[in-house]
């Protein structure tokens, strides 16, 4: 063993024995081999005497790297002899006669190394074949007489030139599929006819001597079938014997799988549809129906099912794009006699991966619309169609457990399952809609078969069988499942009135519950069926249910439930309120919390269903406050308890006791949802008293903890409902909570609150007059410290998420501005107050206006105009208002900012924009009369260079009362503008 042996040994070591420092050493010793101009004769040598695999190999990756990337540099003689040796070494030939130790690569190799070796000749064919080695493919075939080594061999070279350089399913560069296309026709006017019949030749002599061998060329071939003549393969002699081994009596599943393989090659064959159809007739499928019936862990039968399926699917393409009636209806005969087998492999077998389940009966149904009204045949395959659905729905049992306990296995297979589900559900809906009655049959009769056993055992089939119920109630309209269509008012009864064994499986209850809820438009109809949908919400199999998933997700499907009903439910709220008691107790006793509940919402929505149960009008007065109050009181107690004891809080009891505010107060504002502001102000007063105290009790949350910034957006989230539900009654405790949301507001929270200010005014107009006027000046005072007149902060000191923030609270403040402004409000920025903050906030506005292109901003300029300036030379509300606008706004905003590159006018919110641009410089000419218009004039036409009568017309237009003519006008001078300056006034 010479050193480089050595190295290769000592690189390739994986043991751990070997010294780091030493390995590296060797690494980098072979590395400096590769770069020796006589690497290529060392590789030879080391090839033709070395055993050794891990040297073999090195050469082998040595060699192929040279001719890849260095194969232009080598000398002629070099790749004459690089030739020569490598294809000696696969046609099993010396390459040193007189040595007699000589190794044989082929002679007892490692499958790896063989096709390392393949790899290496395809390298050499990739630039050497057909120019240069043109006989390369004539020359090996005479070496296969030499038996299987050198037959394998070639079949490894066939593949590894598939592999490198032809088949599709690799990404290849236009110079590789232009050396692909060369190989290729080179081949087929050389070779390809001998390589043929080789195939033919050894698969009929070794089929039954030597299975695998024949296996391999069958697998070569059928890749190659794609791309050559189809005639050397469809014929008298090769079509025989393909069928003959698939369907021989104890035969290699190997053997018969590839010979399986080479019939849905040809099947899958591009070409002209007509000759395509005559081939698929050609080849009688049928003798093979009968192998998919045997056991489908079997090779063979899954070989047999793709080869079924992916002839199915090309008769189904010939019967689309065929032309004349008798080859539809040849095409038509094939696929009936093909679907029952192709049904039974859907339903038993994973398919190959090309083929799509979904597609394929999808395209069929398709089909099924022209044949319209559907035959007996058709009929029964709908219902075979069905039967695949469901079979490839359900679950299997072994992750039942696993699904129940909603582990980490079960919540891969259920993600799995619904996004399988997705498509097969869309099948069914296009099923429904082709045969409606076979349909709603086949749920009818699967519901009834997965009841009837009355056993645990039948988890899986009840939870498909509702789960298609549920999916056609998802593809009917709501008139539909009202009156009861077809087979519904007998589905839906049946539905509400079963009680299933398997209730207490996760999966069962929850598609059991949404199924109800798909078809509660029936009970809103047929109200007799009221109290059975309540017990199967209330007890065990829902609210009740041992599960958590599902008795959260019940809570959720029920607020729904009662959000439709509603008004039918009336009767039933005592008995309601008393199945909730021990739910409600969750949240009215301290400590209830759990992990289950903490920081979500999910416990909230059996509150908001009891908010619109008993918020309705058709309550007696008392009772209604009796039900309120008992909810309120504990609730509002628990949060004053804690509040009183949060500063003897320890640090392990704090995240608790917030977590149980938090969670009090989305309970409480649930509620609330009930009830409407007519009722709680007008009809009855003593309620809306009842949230007016439970607003106070809230508040107090922001004083004790004023910087716990979900507390502080579950308050104010709960001062939003408060303004919807008590209206102008909640006046007297704004200044307290607006006082208290500001007074600690951070970028974040003062967006929340720019938001609230905008629900108020939206809602009160200029009732909200004085508590803007004293807040303003507060909330400028915090905008403006955070942002500039012109940019918002920047440096290495602010993150991304900060400049979104700030970015998020400027357009809120935009808002908020332009809420003020259209509400007749603006009088607040001239208060002795809010006076000061004027300058900015102009200049930010302006700023804005002239380089965001912000519609709002303009829109607050107009509004400004029309508010603060009167009618020309009027005495002006704000000194020096009417110049700033004509020198800044009108030149920066409607004129330079539509000049730029940016401003484009194909750009359909570009062209919004443009309207308020013109719309500006009407109100500014009505409120500031020549002033403006002489200013302006002479600014964008005069100084432009533009001709007098195109000022003169611009006058007229502004003027005149055709806005849409003004438009048009101005436009054309703005582009007109663009282009006659050539970026002088544009682009700068």
């Amino acid at each position: 063993m010479d050193d480089v042996e050595k190295a290769i040994l000592i690189s390739y070591d994986e043991s751990g024995a070997i010294d780091s420092a030493l390995k590296s050493q060797a690494v980098s010793f072979c590395q400096q081999i590769k770069e020796t101009p006589t690497v290529c004769r060392l590789c030879i040598e080391k090839l033709c005497f070395c055993r050794l695999v891990q040297v073999q190999f090195w050469c082998l990756q040595t060699l192929h790297e040279l001719i890849s990337v260095k194969y232009a540099l080598l000398s002629l003689q070099e790749k004459d002899f690089m030739r020569k040796s490598v294809f000696s070494m696969c046609s099993f030939e010396a390459i040193d006669d007189q040595n007699n130790n000589a190794v044989r690569i082929l002679e007892g190799g490692p499958a790896f190394i063989k096709n390392k070796l393949a790899q290496v000749f395809v390298a050499l064919v990739y630039f050497e074949y057909p120019l240069t080695w043109s006989s390369v493919f004539v020359d090996f075939l005479p070496h296969l007489r030499k038996g299987a080594v050198v037959i394998d061999m070639f079949c490894r070279i066939l593949n590894a030139l598939d592999d490198e350089l032809i088949s599709l399913d690799f990404p290849r560069t236009s110079e590789e599929m232009g050396v692909a296309g060369r190989v290729k026709d080179a081949m087929r006017q050389q070779c390809i006819t001998q390589i043929v019949t080789f195939w033919y030749d050894v698969v009929s002599m070794y089929w039954n001597s030597d299975p695998d061998l024949c296996s391999g060329v069958l697998d070569s071939m059928r890749r190659y079938i794609s791309w050559i003549d189809i005639g050397l393969i469809v014929n008298d002699l090769f079509i025989p014997l393909l069928f003959q081994l698939i369907l021989v009596d104890g035969g290699s599943d190997r053997l018969q799988g590839a010979a399986a393989g080479c019939v849905l090659a040809v099947v899958s064959k591009r070409m002209d549809h007509q000759s395509k159809l005559s081939i698929l007739q050609s080849l009688q499928i049928n003798r093979v129906f009968g192998l998919v019936t045997g056991d489908g862990d079997s090779e063979l039968v899954s070989k047999v099912a793709t080869l079924i399926t992916g002839y199915a699917a090309e008769v189904l393409q010939c019967y689309k794009w065929v032309n004349t009636d008798d080859a539809k209806g040849v095409s038509l005969e094939l696929l009936n006699e093909v679907l029952p087998s192709v049904f039974y492999a859907m339903r038993n077998f994973e398919v190959g991966t090309t083929f799509s389940i979904v597609q394929f009966l999808s395209c069929y149904v398709a089909t099924m619309k022209s044949l319209s009204p559907l035959r007996e045949k058709q009929l029964r395959q709908v219902g075979q169609i069905l039967e695949v659905i469901y079979a490839r729905i359900r679950y299997d049992p072994i992750y039942r457990d696993n699904l129940d306990m909603l582990d980490k296995i079960g919540r891969e297979e259920e993600e799995r399952m619904a996004e399988s589900r997705k498509d097969l559900f869309l099948l069914l809906r296009s099923v429904g809609r082709v045969a409606p009655d076979v349909t709603q049959i086949f749920i009818r009769n699967s519901l009834a078969s997965s009841i009837s056993s009355m056993s645990e055992r039948n988890v899986e089939e009840v939870e498909a069988s509702l789960s298609l119920l549920h999916a056609l109630g998802e593809s009917l309209s709501d008139e539909a499942i009202k009156t009861g269509s077809g087979l519904l008012h007998e589905l839906v009864p049946n539905l509400l009135l079963t009680r299933f064994p398997c209730h207490s499986n996760r999966l069962v209850a929850l598609v059991y519950l949404e199924t109800i809820t798909r078809y509660m438009k029936f009970v809103q109809e047929n109200t007799r069926y009221v109290p059975v949908v309540l017990a199967a919400f209330l007890d065990e199999r829902g609210i009740h249910h041992p599960n958590f998933h599902v008795s959260r997700r019940a809570s959720y499907l029920f607020m729904r439930v009662v959000k439709l009903l509603k008004a039918k439910l009336v009767p039933f709220i005592e008995k309601i309120l008393q199945s909730l008691q021990d739910t409600v107790a969750r949240f009215t006793t301290m400590n209830h919390l759990s992990n289950e509940f903490s920081g979500s919402e999910d416990g909230i929505h059996i509150f908001e269903a009891i908010g619109l149960l008993i918020g309705m009008e058709d309550l007696v007065p008392e009772k209604q406050s009796d039900y309120l109050s008992s909810l309120l009181t504990p609730l509002c107690h628990q949060v004053e308890a804690l509040l009183i004891n949060a500063n003897v809080l320890n640090p392990e009891e704090s995240p608790v006791k917030i977590a149980n505010i938090q969670q009090i107060i989305m309970a409480i504002n649930a509620l609330s949802k009930g009830f409407s502001e007519r009722l709680v102000t007008t009809s009855r007063p003593a309620i809306g008293v009842m949230f007016k105290k439970t607003l106070d009790i809230l508040l107090q949350i922001l004083v004790v903890f004023p910087k716990i910034e979900p507390l502080r957006n579950k308050v104010t989230s709960f001062i939003h409902r408060m303004v919807d539900t008590l209206g102008a009654s909640v006046f007297p405790c704004l200044p307290k909570a607006l006082g208290q949301l500001l007074a600690e507001s951070e970028p974040k929270e003062m967006v929340g609150f720019l938001v609230l200010l905008n629900q108020l005014i939206c809602k009160f107009n200029t009732s909200m007059h004085h508590i803007v006027e004293e807040v303003f000046p507060a909330i400028s005072s915090r905008i403006f410290r955070i942002v500039s007149t012109k940019e918002l902060p920047s440096g290495d000191g602010i993150s991304s998420e900060e400049i979104r923030e700030l970015q998020e609270l400027l357009k809120t403040f935009y808002t908020f501005l332009h809420v003020i402004t259209t509400h007749d409000l603006s009088s607040v920025f001239l208060s002795t107050k809010s006076r000061g903050y004027l300058d900015k906030m102009m200049h930010l506005l302006l700023h804005s206006a002239c380089n965001h292109k912000d519609i709002l901003v303009r829109k607050i300029f107009i509004r400004l105009i029309k508010d603060w300036c009167t009618t020309p030379y009027g005495e002006e509300k704000v000194p020096g208002f009417q110049r700033f606008i004509i020198d800044g706004f009108a030149m920066n905003c409607c004129f330079d900012s539509a000049l730029d590159k940016s401003f484009e006018f194909h750009d359909a919110n570009t062209l919004i924009l443009f309207g308020e641009i013109v719309l500006a410089q009407k109100v500014m000419y009505e409120k500031f009369g020549d002033d403006f218009l002489a200013h302006f004039v002479t600014k964008c036409f005069t100084s432009a260079h533009c001709p007098q009568d195109l000022a003169s017309q611009y006058c007229q237009k502004l003027q005149g009362n055709d806005m849409k003519a003004l438009r048009s006008f101005y436009q054309s001078h703005i582009e007109n503008l663009r282009f006659q300056q050539n970026g002088s006034l544009v682009f700068r």
